[in-house]
């Protein structure tokens, strides 16, 4: 190649330049003649064998095809931009009008009371524990004292895992683990997911949450009555002043003496309403003194170590908190539920 054909080499990348449609077909061009392995350097390379008469009109040459190729990059790319600016603009599209704001999302009405319980908690002294989804038989069932016949390790209540593991049923799992590690004084509440193989309708669903609670101590005899006054705390916290709570003897495998926890009915004040089927009381949670055989399969002296534990249900709370009439509502992302909140 010679120094005539080096100037129409550089003029047919003017050309090929102006034609260049794209930011690609640009680029392409330029690693063409100037990339490492392109046109450019192959001549420069190839310089030494040119003959020394035409050497110094090819360097001239070569230099010019350079500087072609560069300013016409720097320039195409300038056109493009040009061009899809106007292009914007005659769109209708304004790309200096600020963003459309659409504004903050609500928090969800579950969220809503885990946050407002360890408020209310963390004000007594608790604070939160957390633990896997998927759970240990013995985690869940055994060291709660939960005895081989008792119906909620049916398959049809529970849901096992091939290995031989669960979706936990409650979150009292995490109180055994945390027993587990940690010596009294122990006073920690369990916020998280549950699963149990309920049908769904307007006051069951297969996964739920509950919130529960545990206080150890090793140094003080813990009583009924601690049970009782911080029940009552959460209550008039959670619900409002006038609210009253009550005890009734149940059974639960893992407290002895269990009670369930009454609260009067926020709609009715107590004098019976469709809510609390004329009850005047609503149920809330499950509680009582933590049974020693669960203190022993931890590891704690139950001749020496006390404790209370309670367990309730946040979809429960919501619903009547709020006055939620189907608990399937909590789950739909129904944005025209949700925008209440």
């Amino acid at each position: 190649m010679n120094s005539a054909e080096l100037k129409e080499l550089t003029d047919e990348v003017v050309v090929a330049l102006g034609a260049a449609t794209d930011d690609d077909a640009v680029e392409a061009l330029r690693i063409k003649y100037l990339g490492r392995k392109g046109i450019l350097p192959a001549l420069m390379k190839g310089m030494k064998d040119v003959d020394p008469s035409e050497r110094a009109a090819m360097g001239i040459a070569a230099n010019e095809l350079k500087n072609a190729v560069t300013d016409g990059v720097a320039k195409r790319k300038d056109e493009l931009a040009a061009m899809n600016d106007s292009e914007e603009v005659s769109s209708g599209f304004d790309c200096s009008l600020p963003g459309r704001w659409h504004g903050l999302g609500s928090m969800h009405p579950i969220t809503m009371v885990i946050e407002e319980a360890i408020r209310i908690f963390g004000k007594l002294g608790f604070v939160v524990a957390e633990g896997p989804d998927v759970e240990t038989h013995y985690n869940n069932f055994e060291a709660l004292n939960t005895p081989p016949h008792h119906p909620s390790q049916d398959e049809r209540d529970t849901f096992w895992l091939h290995t031989g593991e669960l979706l936990r049923t409650q979150t009292s799992p995490v109180q055994i683990r945390t027993m587990n590690e940690q010596k009294p004084p122990v006073r920690i509440i369990t916020p998280g997911r549950c699963y149990r193989r309920d049908t769904t309708d307007a006051t069951h669903s297969a996964n739920f949450h509950q919130i529960e609670g545990l206080y150890i101590e090793a140094e003080r005899k813990v009583s009924l009555a601690d049970l009782k006054s911080t029940m009552a705390y959460f209550a008039k916290e959670m619900m409002g002043d006038n609210v009253e709570v009550r005890f009734r003897p149940h059974f639960f495998p893992f407290t002895e003496p269990s009670v369930e926890c009454d609260f009067t009915c926020h709609v009715c004040g107590g004098d019976g309403c469709r809510v609390c089927k004329q009850s005047g009381w609503i149920e809330i949670a499950g509680a009582g003194m933590v049974d020693p055989r669960v203190l022993e399969r931890v590891g704690y002296d139950p001749e020496t170590t006390t404790g209370f534990a309670f367990g309730m249900g946040i979809e429960r709370i919501a619903m009547i908190k709020y006055g939620i009439n189907d608990i399937r509502h909590l789950y739909e992302n129904d944005m025209r539920f949700l925008a209440q909140f």
